[in-house]
């Protein structure tokens, strides 16, 4: 992949993008379960020096590093990484959300973070429970990541997107992005259940959605038709207020580069939203994630 970017390129010097949607992974840490040599060009290490140029050649000055492991130590790896480049402005770490002690391990990795961690990431989509999002025994993971302004970054497919609806309603005060457009899939019948339950959660909650991962959800190729029954969808019920531009790099790569994808964006958004270009591919982002600002502390009574 290289770092042209093509029109991505037109007025570069006027813009500073964030991509709020990207991970890293070494192989060797071994706690990648999903992540087998099936999967070809994306079974191998992808570091910071493998985006650089790319970043640079796009106008991308920061990113959100997403977790890609269901280990704690994987979110310490993450941090080990944003302090070394200072193009991560964030981390989306991993927590034992069912743990007896969730609470403490999220503050603790709060200190560790040392003003990174920017949210919570429990891989919902590979969870066999379909409704463990509604289970009271993550009550608490939730509420101490409201009360510590920690943004909850929902996976999840369509099938989840009701139950989401539902825990979010029980936290009014927690903000939550869901990734990749809750991975819709082509198809009428399942278009329409999706947009359908994407403007539910869209109208009775202040969910923010990232226009991201839409490449690898529908078979090659994918083109601006391909997706505009479901980008028009997002822009109508979220508004460009509420939608939020990631990459999804290194997944990306199974179906296009970064310039591709980029590409594709500016001109889904320049269609349905000029005027607000700058808020989806980086305003909203540095609101939601409060990028540049450490989250809360623990909230502890009154002495």
């Amino acid at each position: 992949m290289g770092p042209d970017c093509g029109i991505a390129e037109i007025g570069a010097h006027d813009v500073t993008r964030i991509d709020a949607h990207q991970h890293y992974w070494q192989l060797a840490r071994g706690d990648y379960g999903w992540l087998t040599r099936d999967l070809k060009v994306l079974y191998r290490d992808y570091l910071p020096e493998d985006l650089k140029d790319t970043l640079t050649a796009c106008s991308v000055s920061g990113t959100v590093l997403v977790q890609a492991a269901p280990t704690e130590e994987e979110t310490l790896f993450l941090f080990d990484l944003a302090r070394r480049h200072a193009t991560i402005l964030g981390v989306v770490g991993w927590v034992d959300f069912e743990a007896a002690d969730v609470v403490q391990r999220i503050d603790a990795l709060i200190a560790r973070g040392g003003g990174l961690l920017k949210g919570l990431r429990p891989m919902v989509q590979d969870i066999a429970d379909p409704a463990w999002l509604g289970r009271a025994s993550i009550d608490g993971a939730f509420r101490a990541m409201a009360e510590r302004g920690l943004v909850f970054d929902a996976l999840v497919t369509p099938l989840h997107i009701e139950i989401l609806e539902w825990r979010l309603l029980r936290h009014p005060n927690l903000a939550c992005v869901i990734d990749h457009a809750g991975k819709p899939v082509s198809g009428d019948p399942a278009l329409d259940a999706w947009s359908q339950r994407m403007h539910r959660i869209a109208t009775h909650t202040q969910a923010y959605c990232k226009l991201s991962g839409l490449f690898t959800q529908f078979e090659s190729p994918v083109s601006n038709d391909t997706l505009t029954p479901y980008v028009s969808r997002l822009f109508e019920y979220f508004g460009p207020e509420r939608l939020i531009w990631g990459s999804d790099w290194p997944v990306l790569n199974l179906r296009a580069s970064y310039r591709e994808w980029l590409d594709t964006s500016l001109a889904l958004v320049g269609s349905y939203a000029p005027q607000a270009a700058a808020a989806i591919f980086a305003d909203n982002a540095r609101r939601v994630y409060g990028l540049g600002k450490p989250p809360r502390g623990p909230q502890r009574a009154p002495s």
